[in-house]
């Protein structure tokens, strides 16, 4: 009585495919372990602008969850906020109004999200303001008026957030994959000696 073996190709051709299937669905699952990323600005990050924004736009690569988001603006002499109203959310852009702003200088924009996959999303980027808005001209106009009195300072309703810490990052995507793809070869080689 002969006693045949199947040939190697037979047996590890199972094995390849379980391996390559198993590979795909981890890579798939890539995106979905991916946190939102500011993608642009309106203003631009860095950028210098003569007219004051009324309104700032952030625009994501994936849509953040809906009232979740934070964002503060907050004036040259690091205090004075000038965010107006809660923000608003339109797909992957999220806005907030912007009050009347001041002196000429750099303004800073704060920001936190939250991913589509739960994880807090922040940064922080800015704009410089060219020529004094028009809290500015108020101001100084109030003062020449009465110059015994100070003017006060703008401070609209979310003038008690503090602009929030850049993001400290989640657990990346890229170790789990490494992980999954040294246990699928491990079991590829498991299954040849086994068969050899």
């Amino acid at each position: 009585m002969t006693h045949t073996s199947a040939p190697r190709g037979a047996l590890l051709r199972p094995a390849l495919v379980a391996a390559l299937i198993g590979l795909l669905a981890l890579v798939g699952a890539g995106p979905a372990l991916a946190h939102a990323v500011l993608e642009s600005s309106d203003p631009a990050d860095g950028s210098s602008v003569a007219t004051a924004p009324s309104r700032i736009t952030l625009t994501f690569d994936e849509a953040p969850t809906p009232d979740t988001a934070t964002i503060t603006v907050v004036g040259p002499d690091g205090t004075t906020h000038y965010e107006s109203g809660a923000p608003t959310s339109d797909g992957a852009k999220v806005s907030v109004g912007v009050a009347p702003l001041g002196a000429a200088g750099k303004y800073e924009i704060g920001y936190r999200v939250v991913s589509d996959d739960g994880h807090p999303v922040s940064g922080a980027l800015s704009f410089t303001l060219t020529t004094p808005g028009p809290a500015a001209a108020a101001a100084t106009t109030s003062s020449a008026a009465a110059p015994a009195s100070t003017a006060p300072a703008v401070t609209p309703s979310n003038a008690a957030a503090a602009s929030p810490a850049p993001d400290q990052g989640g657990v990346p995507a890229w170790p789990f994959v490494l992980l999954a793809i040294v246990v699928v070869i491990g079991a590829v080689v498991l299954v040849l000696r086994r068969r050899a």
